[in-house]
């Protein structure tokens, strides 16, 4: 995985901008350990940071297509993987083109060269990517379906910066960072809804998934080259089952190929373990790595919430002899969640989870010791229906996952609150992505809930879920991939009914019963168990005093938040309301010292 940054701008020329391109570029180090390069022109500057994984020796970014005289005609500066890049070789060499290099970004570079934009949909994987097209000067931005990799963007008339974190663009002079009421919604009223295309900062902007933003000498357009499609499905439920198997077989197979070390993150839940057995059944005798994460014994998770919380070890154990892999158990202490705190705010250049995000970037870090690459269990839930509230029949009147959970803009200051409107605007986004959902014709009833449920969670939540598993690996340089993104497994499912996707009345029936014959009966008909959270005391008493310090202090964060709520809350020794879709009595002291810590050490702005 990389990272990318660039600015197209018409007033100026860019080829004297190199310290500044390069500034903008070298923000994403951890991104792209193994090299990094700017590419300037006089209205275009291109930044490149690569963490090696396919043809380790080839590849370097950014990367120019020329013709037959030397001329440059397109350049690239990309980041992800295409999983289907070796069809394309074969298909774009029978059109004539030659390749200098194994990399699949010389494949989507002459792919751009040959079909233009029209290249984008026949592309598999997860990517985010700029192309400069020089005859026209025109800059293309393009996001993977699923938004699995990021990309910011922000442009005035004339100019345009970009980047995989908002920190490459903070980086250029041209931006401030500032955040207004629309931003401060997105952090206290919808933290873990975001908004497709906003963030927390004013004017900067995501490439929504699944679209791609044109600017050229016309300015700038969004354009959207992917959308779920509603159709009728016809398969029975054995075919459907054996399509879903099929499919999976097919990305895992596709998503095993790497030139580096790769291994698999192994929870010894269903979805770990479904792609774990696929991997072993592919390896051809060679044994699987696989990693878990763990807690000192008197600091193991609890059950939160909804969310059950058995040991994942007994699991993992019979998982993994039956399959024979390597394992390797990381261990997170209490005290190194305290010692690597700032890591969250750090990667994701806003507050994040807390707690969860750390232990997750130290679960990363450990499982870079011995691999480039990881594929985990991620989006099966958003795509089997997985989540508690898929089989709720609470109401629908808000995001499922936040319902009937106080909100960090419970703390606003009124005056903050009458601004901002935290209500207002969360009914709002809700109600517009209820507005986009399609529909199959007359459909109602459970069917019509069902699918309401599985867009928003795949346009609201999975968002979030992405952006935290991407920026916490990022920071460990460590590529993680999503086989359960695949494009064609979503599309698949969308359409699949929910009486089939939870055939025998158990959540996620359909995947249990496509993969029934690779897991030993525990495994296959374990509940779902959400990702553990540390409950080392430590932590929290350590959170806690933070935060009475800075109610002493009146830190700026309390030009927002009501300090004396605050006050309330600590003296009365009850959770300040978090971010988290699930509960934990440290997520909203996090988020309390992550926001004056964003504001402080960000120096961020409130208009």
């Amino acid at each position: 995985m990389c990272g990318i940054a660039g600015w197209v701008d018409r007033d100026r020329d860019l080829r004297a901008e190199a310290r500044t391109v390069r500034a903008m570029t070298d923000t994403m180090v951890l991104r792209g350990p193994d090299a990094g390069d700017i590419w300037l022109s006089e209205h275009a500057a291109l930044g490149h940071r690569r963490l090696a994984v396919i043809d380790v020796e080839g590849g370097a970014q950014p990367m120019e297509a020329r013709d037959g005289e030397g001329q440059v005609l397109a350049v690239i500066t990309y980041s992800g993987e295409v999983y289907n890049f070796r069809e394309l070789r074969d298909e774009l060499s029978a059109l004539g083109h030659r390749f200098r290099t194994g990399s699949d970004t010389e494949v989507v570079l002459r792919a751009h060269l040959q079909w233009g934009e029209a290249a984008v949909p026949r592309l598999n994987g997860m990517f985010a990517y700029a192309v400069w097209d020089v005859p026209r000067q025109e800059l293309l931005l393009v996001r993977d379906r699923l938004g699995v990799k990021p990309l910011y963007w922000t442009a005035g008339d004339r100019h345009l910066l970009f980047g995989s974190e908002p920190k490459a663009v903070l980086a250029n002079p041209l931006f401030t960072a500032e955040t207004d009421a629309q931003g401060l919604a997105e952090l206290f009223a919808v933290p873990s809804a975001p908004t497709p295309g906003l963030t927390v900062f004013r004017g900067l902007r995501t490439v929504r998934p699944g679209h791609t933003v044109r600017f050229g000498p016309a300015g700038v357009s969004e354009r959207a080259y992917w959308t779920l499609e509603t159709r009728p499905h016809t398969d029975d439920l054995d075919l459907t089952a054996a399509r879903v198997r099929e499919l999976l077989t097919d990305t895992v197979r596709r998503q095993l190929v790497s030139d580096v070390p790769l291994g698999l993150l192994l929870s010894g839940g269903l979805d770990s373990s479904t792609l774990t057995a696929l991997a072993a059944s592919d390896a051809d005798g060679e044994k699987v790595a696989t990693f878990s994460v763990d807690f000192p014994p008197d600091e193991q998770p609890e059950r939160l919430g909804d969310w059950n919380r058995d040991s994942d070890a007994p699991y993992i154990q019979e998982l993994a002899g039956r399959l024979a892999t390597t394992h390797t158990t990381v261990t997170v202490p209490g005290g190194e969640l305290l010692a690597h705190r700032p890591i969250g705010l750090q990667a994701r250049d806003r507050p994040g989870w807390g707690e969860p995000d750390v232990s997750l970037y130290l679960l990363f870090k450990g499982v870079r010791r011995h691999v480039t690459v990881a594929l985990s269990g991620e989006v099966a839930d958003e795509v089997f229906g997985g989540y508690p509230y898929f089989h709720h029949d609470r109401p629908l009147d808000t995001f499922p996952w936040l319902s009937g959970r106080p909100s960090p803009a419970s703390l606003l200051r009124p005056d903050v609150a009458s601004w901002v409107r935290p209500e207002e605007y969360a009914a709002r986004r809700f109600a517009d992505a209820l507005a986009e959902v399609p529909h199959l014709e007359g459909e109602s009833g459970r069917e019509r809930r069902a699918r309401q449920i599985s867009y928003l969670a795949l346009t609201r939540w999975l968002p979030a879920l992405l952006d935290r598993k991407d920026r916490m690996s990022m920071a460990a340089s460590l590529e993680v991939r999503v086989p359960f993104a695949d494009h064609r497994l979503v599309e698949y499912l969308w359409n699949v009914p929910w009486s089939l996707k939870n055939t025998g009345g158990v959540p996620k029936g359909l995947l249990r019963r496509a993969v029934g014959d690779l897991l030993p009966p525990s495994v296959l008909h374990r509940p779902k168990s959400g990702y553990p959270a540390s409950s080392a005391p430590g932590y929290g008493q350590t959170l806690r005093a933070l935060a009475e310090d800075l109610v002493q202090r009146n830190g700026p964060v309390f030009e927002l938040v009501d300090r004396d709520v605050v006050k309330r809350h600590l003296a009365a020794g009850t959770p300040l309301p978090g971010p988290r879709a699930a509960p934990h009595p440290t997520g909203g002291l996090d988020h309390l010292l992550a926001v004056d810590r964003w504001l402080d050490t960000h120096g961020v702005r409130v208009r």
